[in-house]
């Protein structure tokens, strides 16, 4: 499966056990922890520039983090500024000017709260939905050669141990 293997800062590959017996812990300090941090680094670096590369196949404009409320959007429909900034977790001047680009750009709508007049619920336009699908069934497709080499219950394990880390999180 290639798991024991990594790339390193500087994209040379190493073995995870060779990293795990010349880790250098603090007292105290457990390696699986250090390697699960050391992990998760390069995971989330890939997966910051990933973003940076859908949001500009969705349009050259769309700022990475722009993508992540698509996603929020497609997923759960309309929903007040105010969720989407604390789902994300920005400020509201933040979300604002996010939600700004992307109304610009023709992927979101605004439209009144039946609940309170006073607020407004923002919503993927037609174009915003069928940008992103068709982008969002690119990722995931990308996800399925990458992991071509897994078993199936082994890609399933990784999402609910995901799941299981952002529940806690939350």
């Amino acid at each position: 499966m290639g798991a024991d293997v990594h790339e390193d800062g500087n994209g040379e590959r190493r073995s995870a056990e060779r990293d795990a017996n010349s880790a250098v812990a603090p007292t105290g300090v457990d390696h699986e922890f250090l390697a699960l941090e050391r992990e998760l680094t390069v995971f989330l670096r890939r997966a910051r520039a990933s973003s940076g590369e859908m949001a500009r196949e969705v349009h050259p404009d769309l700022e990475p983090a722009a993508y992540g409320l698509l996603v929020r959007l497609e997923e759960c429909g309309a929903q007040r500024a105010t969720e989407l900034a604390a789902y994300i977790g920005v400020g509201k001047a933040t979300m604002s000017r996010q939600l700004r680009a992307l109304e610009e750009l023709g992927f979101v709508a605004r439209e009144p709260d039946p609940a309170d007049g006073r607020a407004w619920l923002i919503s993927l336009t037609e174009r915003g939905r069928a940008d992103f699908s068709q982008v969002r069934e690119a990722r995931r497709m990308r996800y399925v050669r990458q992991l071509a080499g897994w078993d199936r219950l082994e890609v399933a394990e990784l999402a609910r141990l995901l799941h299981q880390l952002n529940a806690g999180a939350e």
